[in-house]
């Protein structure tokens, strides 16, 4: 029985309109054709995360032909959180101890990957002004173990009779840390501890004291800008061991890995020289300083920090990128 002609004009056109149909459902998404999608960053709330996450932008948009990267701001659960639902690609900044769980969890289900390690020689401790043993006040071996003779440098004015410690802010973890190493190594007996009120309290008293050229005896920590900015000089502790920190805190602070992670989906999704380069991505505290002071001084945005390291640290970022690569980061620093 012959067909009938309408039926095969029906036919005809299903098959017309799936073959237009088609190509546009393959291309949706993350492009068979090839063409990049823009790389979403964790942008988390503190200056050194904000500032890598615009050195990594830069590098994929200017030597890898990425669109402008999507920053998206928010805290640190919910930034991890997102980058296992693929919600955000990158994060440049995981301070792994501080969401060991969250983190350990997300890796063992897949969703997440680790590409390298950012820095891992983060610093917290004790610190004077290194003008004070310029100027031949304390020793150059000034530590936990003789600082407690020169005291009456650093004389508490609510309490002439002992030198004053400026320490870590009330409820933080290391408020309880500093007054265990305090009481381990007998610097109770020489000194008061005092609690500064706020982050900025304690950081005026050590630029108060700066400025002046007058001794100060307190806890900070890198990477920040203060110490991008002054010089200080750590007080010597005994190295970190972890049976005397579970025992006493009589040890220096251990340095945290902060590293960088990136969802597991996303990854595979890009080229070998990308991945190559995240993961080859390292700084280090020094260089954290020293774009966070410049920040400061400057009143810089992230993107101004950023820019200022890669012109500032040349040797460093091109060894993450190959050489073609370089040469179009290159370029387009010039015309920055």
């Amino acid at each position: 029985m012959k067909r009938p002609k309408t039926t095969w004009i029906r036919v005809a056109s299903v098959l017309l309109i799936m073959a237009f149909l088609i190509p546009m459902v393959v291309g949706c998404g993350s492009s068979s054709d090839g063409a990049k999608e823009p790389a979403t960053f964790a942008d988390l709330g503190w200056d050194s995360a904000m500032v890598h996450t615009r050195i990594a932008a830069f590098i994929l948009e200017n030597g890898f032909d990425y669109p402008e990267s999507i920053f998206t701001p928010g805290e640190t659960i919910p930034l991890t959180a997102g980058l296992a639902k693929g919600d955000i690609d990158i994060n440049m900044e995981i301070w792994y101890d501080n969401q060991k769980e969250a983190v350990d969890g997300f890796v063992t289900d897949g969703s997440i990957v680790k590409l390298g390690i950012n820095f891992d020689d983060d610093w917290q401790g004790f610190l004077v002004p290194t003008y004070m043993i310029e100027d031949g006040l304390l020793p150059s071996d000034i530590s936990v173990d003789n600082i407690g003779q020169y005291w009456q440098l650093f004389v508490d004015p609510e309490d002439p009779n002992k030198g004053a410690f400026y320490s870590c802010i009330p409820g933080w973890e290391c408020e309880k840390v500093n007054q265990a190493k305090f009481e381990a190594y007998g610097l109770d007996q020489n000194f008061n501890v005092v609690l500064p009120g706020s982050g900025a309290a304690l950081l005026a008293t050590m630029k108060a004291a700066y400025e002046k050229h007058e001794p100060w005896f307190g806890y900070y920590w890198a990477p920040t800008p203060a110490l991008g900015q002054l010089d200080m000089t750590p007080v010597a502790e005994p190295t970190f061991n972890q049976a005397t920190w579970d025992t006493n805190y009589a040890c220096a602070y251990p340095a945290v890995s902060v590293d960088i992670y990136a969802n597991t989906e996303w990854r595979d999704q890009q080229s070998d020289d990308v991945i190559a380069f995240l993961s080859s991505y390292r700084t280090t505290t020094a260089q954290n300083n020293d774009f966070l002071g410049y920040m400061d001084q400057n009143n810089a945005s992230h993107r101004d920090a950023a820019i200022y390291f890669l012109k500032n640290n040349e040797d460093s970022w091109t060894k993450w990128v190959p050489d073609d690569v370089a040469t179009k980061v290159k370029d387009a620093l010039a015309n920055t």
